[in-house]
């Protein structure tokens, strides 16, 4: 069993970076590969990024490449996502949530979800 709190969402200018964090309760954190998504209102959940247990691979979906990096601290069962360049597009409730096996890109394939941090960027 893993539980996960998201912190360090907020309202930041166009441009101007924010980093989050996800703090994960279980001695088995570095068994799972760990993404992050979002959703915005009247939209479904979306991919943003994933990161193996390991932390040596990650990828990213188109609309975050380069602006967004994904790391983890496994002695500290914590998770980040650095987010630099931010876009009023990127406004979002952000979650973590841990790959249970299958498609990083695909919710259904995730459990332990946080209960997620509000990013909102303003023009």
């Amino acid at each position: 069993q893993v539980q996960l709190v998201e912190s360090g969402g907020g309202l930041v200018q166009a441009g101007g970076s924010l980093r989050l964090s996800c703090a994960a309760s279980g001695r088995t954190f570095s068994n799972y590969a760990m993404g992050w998504f979002r959703q915005a209102p009247g939209k479904e959940r979306e991919f943003a990024a994933v990161i193996s247990g390991g932390g040596l691979r990650t990828y990213y979906a188109d609309s975050v490449k380069g602006r967004f990096t994904i790391s983890r601290d496994n002695a500290k069962n914590t998770v980040y996502l650095q987010m630099n360049s931010l876009k009023p597009e990127d406004t979002a409730v952000y979650y973590c949530a841990a790959n249970l096996g299958g498609s990083y890109r695909n919710t259904d394939n995730y459990g332990y979800w946080g209960q997620g941090t509000q990013v909102t960027v303003s023009s």
